[in-house]
């Protein structure tokens, strides 16, 4: 039996986060500088999106650059945001043809002037897809985002617009950037490395982890049905035993 054919549809994780790493180490395996495994993940990234729409999956977000990315050497953070314009540019097509939505989340506008203007363009060229939305997660920072809400909820309440005692956990989760977006159910890091570096805190608080060891350029649409796989055998409980599951 193929691993396709083991997914059960009808209980598919509504939205997958990814956390795409180990295109360096997988680089320097191949005796090439860590560029050649960005420029390789992009093949992963299209393969994992095309197979999640066809699956049925309604959004997937990719964590594509962290603000501590910024800390990486100057040439590999420049040649990462050129391939960053490239592949949006060069993307677009694919993403119409199977009816994906972009959509991006992170302090944004400190990304490279070009960048931001290819991320707005694909993201105006893909507004009106309804099949599936694909979220970069783009100069992200989990504490970043979480701290922005913190702020814009107190500017609210000091201009009299909302009361602190009205701020629940809805009330907090729409003043994060994935404000409509559904909490992610699984979580997926790629090349063995098992924490969560700053991704989606408040979101992942319920999500299933799984990690891969195997690198991101190497990870194919066999790789991500075994993630799901893995995800339909789990029992998610809420705080619950499983026997009040059982019974409901």
């Amino acid at each position: 039996m193929d691993l396709k054919s083991q997914i059960n549809l009808d209980a598919l994780p509504k939205h997958i986060a990814v956390i795409m790493d180990g295109n360096g180490r997988w680089a320097k395996q191949h005796g090439k500088p860590r560029v050649f495994g960005h420029r390789n993940g992009v093949k992963s990234v299209r393969e994992v999106t095309e197979a999640a729409a066809e699956l049925g999956v309604q959004y997937v977000t990719l964590y594509a650059f962290s603000t501590e990315n910024w800390n990486r050497p100057q040439l590999e953070v420049t040649a990462l945001m050129t391939l960053l314009v490239e592949t949006l540019r060069k993307e677009i097509n694919t993403l119409n043809k199977n009816n994906i939505r972009l959509k991006a989340i992170g302090d944004l506008k400190k990304l490279p002037s070009k960048t931001y203007k290819a991320l707005l363009e694909g993201i105006e060229n893909t507004k009106n897809n309804s099949r599936m939305t694909l979220v970069l997660a783009l100069n992200y920072s989990a504490k970043w985002d979480i701290l922005q809400a913190t702020r814009k909820l107190a500017d609210a309440v000091a201009q009299q617009e909302l009361n602190s005692e009205s701020i629940d956990e809805t009330v907090f989760s729409n003043a994060l950037s994935t404000q409509g977006i559904p909490d992610p159910e699984l979580m997926i890091r790629t090349s063995g490395e098992a924490r969560i570096s700053n991704f989606l805190l408040w979101q992942l608080a319920y999500a299933e982890l799984y990690f891969s060891p195997i690198f991101w350029p190497e990870f194919r649409k066999a790789n991500l049905y075994e993630a799901i796989i893995d995800f339909q055998r789990r029992e998610r409980r809420f705080g619950k035993t499983s026997e009040q599951l059982i019974k409901s």
